[in-house]
């Protein structure tokens, strides 16, 4: 196939979906997973489709070991992966303090947001690995949505900062191993993002931020995520990887 095709979980919504369509305007076609049935992701898939994007949806859970490797197999059928955007996580469904924070909620959210994306970087690690080796001229790199969470604390939601840790030692993990075979892994660390994760906190980060919270004052949007994506796919990083890019106004700047 002449397009190059990448796997971006997540992508019917949100950041997933700003990633799919700004990669899609760059001649990918798109493969993603998502929990909804495809009825209800269609709005979503039909922006990646009108920029110019072939679809694979496959519906299940990022931390389901089947419906991982159907999407890995209905990928397949095109012949390459090019590049993985591991963005599909969630969060915590209730927000509970880490002292009451119930063993339930961690499993959840650990086992979606690191154990999956782990499991299926590791798979489509080595689906790399032998494309490289076939010599079929292409050049593939993953990419980790991560977040300010990784090393920025919530008590409030402990499960989700720690999975987002956890992904960020799993990018320089990757990134040390794959070296050798000349593919690249990298860290994007979103901020405050207008998505609906935060929409139940909106008006409080607007509050903050104009406060002085970032020293860009605006709320991120999925746009300015798909951008960066792009920064790190393109293959004009030749001698980075394992790198962090935040992208969050500036928000971890220490400032006094």
């Amino acid at each position: 196939m002449s397009k190059r095709f990448a796997i971006v979980t997540g992508a019917s919504k949100g950041i997933g979906n700003a990633i799919a369509v700004r990669l899609a305007k760059e001649g990918y076609d798109i493969a993603t997973m998502g929990n909804s049935t495809y009825e209800k992701a269609e709005n979503g898939l039909k922006t990646i489709e009108e920029a110019g994007a072939n679809i694979i949806y496959v519906q299940g859970s990022l931390g389901d070991s089947k419906a991982r490797q159907n999407l890995i197999n209905e990928t397949l059928k095109s012949g390459r992966i090019d590049l993985l955007v591991n963005n599909a996580s969630m969060a915590p469904r209730v927000r509970a303090d880490i002292l009451e924070m119930n063993p339930e909620s961690l499993n959840e959210v650990l086992n979606v947001n690191l154990i999956g994306t782990f499991l299926l970087t590791q798979a489509i690690a080595n689906i790399m690995v032998k494309q490289n080796n076939n010599d079929l001229n292409i050049k593939p790199a993953i990419i980790n949505i991560s977040s300010v969470s990784a090393d920025t604390v919530s008590v409030n939601r402990a499960e989700y900062c720690i999975s987002k840790a956890g992904t960020s030692m799993a990018t320089q993990l990757f990134a040390v191993r794959l070296a050798e075979y000349g593919i690249p892994v990298y860290e994007i660390r979103p901020g405050i993002i207008l998505t609906d994760m935060i929409a139940p906190v909106k008006d409080k980060y607007e509050k903050r931020i104009a406060e002085g919270l970032t020293p860009i004052k605006r709320l991120g949007l999925p746009e300015d995520v798909a951008n960066a994506v792009w920064v790190l796919a393109s293959g004009q990083l030749t001698y980075s990887t394992g790198q962090v890019l935040n992208v969050d106004g500036g928000l971890n700047i220490k400032r006094l």
